[in-house]
C-alpha cells in the first residue's frame, strides 16, 4: 500500500474499502450506516475523499470509488499496457482447464479472460462450484495480472453461493471487468 494510505485516517480507509466492495453506487445514508458513523461525520469524510479525488459523487447523490481511490487501497493502476496483458492469450499449458472434481476434466479450457467469461456461462455448474470452492478462479485471474478482479472473485467465494446464482454472480463480475479492460485498449 502506498504512503498515502498510511497518512489516511482509518475511517476514510474503511469508507474507501466499503465503496470498493459495493457493486453499485452508495448513498451517504448507506455509508454512514455500514461504517457506523453519524451522517454529518460520514459526509465530512466523504467530502475530504472527494476533494482528494478518491471518490466521486453522482448528480443524484450516490458515491463511488475512483481509480485513484482504488490505487490508494492497494490496487495497481490499470493502464493500457496492463489491460492488454490481462486480456492476452496464455500459452496452452497456462490455460484454465475446467474440472467437475479432481481427476474429472471436462475437456474445456480457456486461454484468456474474455473466453473464460464466455465459458463460465455454459460450463457445467458443478465445475463452477468445484473451482470456486478451491479458489482456482481467483488464482488464475491473479496469474493473468488482475489483482482487483481476483479479490472480487474471492469475495464472491466467501458468500458461499451455489448453482446458477453463483454462476450469474461470477459472470457479471467477469463481464464487467472484461468490458472495462477492453475500453482501455481500444
Amino acid at each position: 500500500m502506498g504512503s498515502g494510505l498510511r497518512s489516511m485516517s482509518q475511517t476514510r480507509e474503511n469508507i474507501l474499502k466499503l465503496l470498493w466492495k459495493m457493486e453499485n453506487p452508495v448513498t451517504l445514508k448507506e455509508i454512514s450506516e455500514k461504517i457506523g458513523l453519524k451522517i454529518r461525520s460520514a459526509n465530512m469524510h466523504l467530502l475530504r475523499l472527494k476533494m482528494a479525488g478518491y471518490v466521486s459523487k453522482t448528480e443524484d447523490g450516490y458515491y463511488t470509488i475512483t481509480e485513484p481511490g482504488k490505487e490508494i487501497i492497494g490496487f495497481p493502476k490499470v493502464d493500457e499496457n496492463l489491460a492488454k496483458r490481462i486480456l492476452s492469450k496464455t500459452p496452452p499449458e497456462k490455460a484454465f482447464h475446467f474440472y467437475t472434481e479432481i481427476g474429472q476434466p471436462l475437456g474445456v479450457s480457456s486461454d484468456n479472460l474474455i473466453d473464460f467469461c464466455d465459458k463460465i456461462k455454459s460450463v457445467d455448474v458443478r465445475s463452477v462450484e468445484f473451482h470456486m470452492a478451491r479458489g482456482d478462479f481467483e488464482l488464475w485471474v491473479h496469474f493473468l495480472g488482475d489483482a482487483e478482479l481476483a479479490k472480487r472473485i474471492r469475495l464472491i467465494r466467501e458468500m458461499s453461493l451455489t448453482g446458477e446464482s453463483l454462476r450469474d454472480r461470477i459472470y457479471k463480475i467477469l463481464k464487467s471487468k472484461s468490458d472495462e479492460l477492453l475500453r482501455k485498449v481500444v
